[in-house]
């Protein structure tokens, strides 16, 4: 049986085309199963290996509103050896105001660190470093990891780091999910698509998923 994740969706916090990318780079390889800010089954968790919390627009606000029912079980299901992975929003949802996951670690804003590339969080093609590779990203106000004890697999041109796992962690502040009808959307990125880096996400995924 291959492995299950189950996905998080509620547009736009946690966005249908981030989620929708995080299937079709990972479909190949891994099962999913979708839930929603709604109260789920007391097994639902049973069957799958990983939590996923995709990127999009959220806040302390619609964190406390969405995971009302979520929080306690999705910290559980961490704590007992299931997997999470966040991508951008998914990210800063590791922190400790929200889902408390990292140890020693804090998930801060890109924009606001030192010596950050930029500071304006509108859409654009980041350069970074993954696993000692040059490559530019699509990046919306992404996060970063600050701290703590992390195998880092990317880092931002500053050297902070942009994708780490920790235990059974796996933060993204970038989007290697991001398909072409991303650029397409804002006029000063449609000429920066160089094509999908699903197979970034994918061996990031696999690397998570065998710790």
């Amino acid at each position: 049986m291959r492995p299950r994740i189950a996905i998080f969706l509620h547009q736009p916090n946690a966005s249908v085309q981030s989620a929708n990318g995080i299937m079709r780079a990972l479909c190949g390889r891994y099962d999913f199963k979708v839930f929603t800010r709604h109260q789920l089954e007391n097994d639902f968790f049973h069957d799958v290996q990983a939590v996923c919390f995709p990127g999009g627009i959220g806040d302390a606000d619609s964190f406390d509103w969405l995971m009302r029912e979520h929080k306690n079980r999705v910290k559980d299901f961490v704590q007992s050896g299931g997997k999470y992975l966040g991508i951008c929003m998914g990210a800063y949802w590791a922190d400790r105001h929200y889902f408390d996951l990292v140890e020693n670690t804090r998930v801060e804003q890109y924009i606001k660190r030192p010596n950050s590339c930029t500071r304006r969080p509108h859409a654009k093609h980041m350069p970074i470093e993954w696993l000692g590779e040059s490559e530019r990203m699509y990046f919306y106000d992404g996060a970063c990891m600050v701290g703590g004890d992390v195998d880092c697999v990317a880092r931002y041109s500053n050297g902070d780091h942009m994708a780490v796992i920790q235990g059974q962690v796996g933060l993204i502040g970038c989007h290697p999910e991001a398909e072409h009808h991303w650029y397409q959307d804002h006029s000063w990125m449609r000429l920066a698509w160089s094509g999908d880096q699903h197979h970034l996400l994918l061996d990031f995924v696999n690397r998570l998923m065998i710790r």
